[in-house]
C-alpha cells in the first residue's frame, strides 16, 4: 500500500508530465518540490526512493517520468480525488472552490470497495466539477477535443468544458461571472497589445487576461 506521501508525489509528477510537451513528458525536480511543498533536496531523495520502487524513471539532468506502474498508481489517486470532489459538489452542495482541500484529505482514506460504491452512486461520472476527466476503474480517461479560450477567434459559440487553474480565488471569480462548466459563451474581441480578450456570457461582457483565458478550456459548438 502506497503511503500518503508517495501518492502525493505520484499525483504531482503525473500532473506536471501532462503539462509538459509531448516529446518530453518529464517533470523537473524543482517543479515537483514546489508542487508538494518541500525543498528540492527532499524531493530528490523521494524521487530516488520512487525509482528504486520502479514507480518513476529518473535521469539526473533529464527530469522524472512515471513508469507504467507509477502511472497506474497516480491515476488511482486522481480517480479517488475527482470522485470525492464530484460527491462533495453534487451531494453535499459544497462550492467548487472549496472541495479540493477536502478531497486532498479524503483521497488517501477511501478503500476500493467504498470507491466503487461512490462511483456507482454518482452514476459513473466521466468528469469532475472542474471538468477534469475522471479515470475509470481500468485507469482510462475520456479525452475531449478542447482548446484554450485564449486561442479562440471572435464570434464562434463555445462551451466551457474545463478549468485548469483551480485556485479558490480564480474559481470564485468565475462563479461571480456565471462561468461554470457547460456555460455557453462567445469571444467578442481580443486586444493582443493589452493581453486581454472580452467574452460574452449571456448578456454580460467579461474582460479576461490572456493568462486567465489560457486556463479555460472550451469546446467549439456548431453555429446556429
Amino acid at each position: 500500500m502506497a503511503t500518503e506521501t508517495v501518492e502525493n508525489y505520484l499525483k504531482a509528477i503525473y500532473a506536471l508530465g501532462a503539462l509538459a510537451i509531448a516529446s518530453s513528458p518529464r517533470a523537473a525536480i524543482g517543479d515537483i518540490a514546489a508542487a508538494v511543498r518541500v525543498t528540492p533536496g527532499t524531493a530528490t531523495t523521494m524521487v530516488k526512493r520512487l525509482a528504486r520502487e520502479k514507480l518513476v524513471k529518473h535521469q539526473r539532468y533529464g527530469g522524472v517520468q512515471l513508469t507504467l506502474k507509477g502511472e497506474r498508481a497516480a491515476l488511482s489517486v486522481l480517480r479517488r480525488h475527482r470522485l470525492i470532489e464530484t460527491f462533495l459538489v453534487r451531494t453535499l452542495d459544497m462550492n467548487w472552490s472549496e472541495v479540493h482541500v477536502e478531497a486532498e484529505k479524503l483521497e488517501h482514506a477511501l478503500s476500493d470497495a467504498l470507491l466503487a460504491k461512490l462511483d456507482a452512486f454518482l452514476g459513473h461520472p466521466a468528469f469532475d466539477p472542474h471538468g477534469d476527466p475522471i479515470p475509470d476503474r481500468s485507469g482510462k480517461l475520456r479525452q475531449a477535443a478542447l482548446v484554450p479560450l485564449a486561442n479562440c477567434r471572435p464570434g464562434a459559440p463555445l462551451r466551457l468544458a474545463r478549468v485548469l487553474d483551480q485556485s479558490p480565488d480564480f474559481l470564485r471569480f468565475l462563479e461571480r461571472h456565471h462561468l461554470r462548466i457547460d456555460a455557453r459563451l462567445r469571444v467578442e474581441s481580443a486586444e493582443p497589445g493589452a493581453g486581454t480578450l472580452t467574452i460574452r456570457v449571456g448578456q454580460s461582457p467579461i474582460t479576461l487576461s490572456d493568462h486567465a483565458a489560457a486556463n479555460l478550456l472550451v469546446e467549439p459548438l456548431p453555429h446556429r
